[in-house]
């Protein structure tokens, strides 16, 4: 990833455990003024960013970020997540990395679907630790339409076939965004999952967001939720739960009409970024 103006660029192997790599990667501008942790969705990597990674080291922020455990360059089994919060404890090992790096400098965590559930449980767990929290089509809701019925068979098989594939919808729908090209170039990347969902996965990812859900209220950092209006891959019904119930003072909603879930890659995705971080340099103080 290049960008149009100098920056360090860090590659590194983390090891928040023993048995776990994990591939990360930062941008440096010169005198960052904060840092920007990016935390990627389920079935793709860090590597998909490189248009949110150059706003945000025009900017001025050190932009920090890893492929999940299980993707992209990282160890484990694909896409296949046994402990939601796994997730959680990897990316504070990753944020400590950083702070270590940029003592002083204040944190802002963007993170976009599954990437936002595990940022919605990071603030939870770690929100003193953050000057803002942003999402982008976070995995709060993923299960609209499904009844609990196929929930309980589902937490049956995740527990006896963590890593059975969930069954396709069949739609045929492209979901990602309004433009072929993203979906094209998805399947075209070998560091993205290509197979199904896993059933654990999947059942993680709902119990970890009904969890979030309930305890949106510990939320009390500044917050800016965002959302496609027009997304069916996780549903904006979640965002709006979230910032209805964030205790936070300073809190926003954005839903953005005519776009599905990847706002960073829809066509309108310049006005995106800088209505995040105009919304971001607002919460920045040093």
């Amino acid at each position: 990833m290049t960008t149009p103006f100098p920056v360090h660029q860090l590659r590194e192997e983390l090891r928040p455990t023993p048995d776990v790599a994990l591939a990360m990667a930062a941008w440096i501008p010169p005198e960052p003024k904060a840092i920007a942790l990016v935390c990627h969705g389920h079935a793709e990597h860090l590597g998909r960013y490189s248009h949110l990674v150059t706003a945000l080291a025009a900017r001025g922020y050190a932009v920090y970020g890893q492929d999940h455990r299980g993707h992209g360059r990282s160890s484990g089994p694909r896409a296949l997540a046994m402990r939601f919060d796994d997730f959680v404890d990897d990316f504070h090992y990753l944020s400590e990395r950083a702070r270590r790096d940029h003592p002083g400098l204040p944190v802002v965590l963007i993170g976009h679907s599954m990437g936002g559930l595990i940022a919605v449980r990071f603030a939870l767990k770690h929100g003193d630790e953050l000057a803002a929290l942003v999402t982008s089509g976070a995995a709060l809701v993923i299960d609209d339409g499904v009844s609990a019925t196929a929930k309980r068979i589902g937490g049956v098989f995740s527990r006896i076939a963590p890593a059975a594939p969930l069954p396709r919808d069949g739609s045929g729908e492209d979901k990602l965004t309004y433009n072929p090209e993203i979906s094209r170039q998805f399947g075209l990347d070998d560091r993205t999952h290509h197979g199904p969902t896993r059933f654990r996965t999947a059942h993680e990812m709902v119990v970890a967001g009904e969890d979030a859900r309930k305890r949106a209220t510990g939320i009390r950092l500044p917050l800016l939720a965002m959302h496609g209006a027009d997304d069916t891959l996780t549903y904006p019904r979640g965002t709006q739960i979230l910032h209805e119930r964030a205790a936070s003072s300073d809190k926003a909603l954005k839903l953005w009409p005519g776009m599905k879930h990847e706002i960073f890659n829809e066509a309108g995705r310049g006005e995106v970024f800088a209505y995040m971080l105009d919304w971001m340099d607002g919460r920045i103080v040093r």
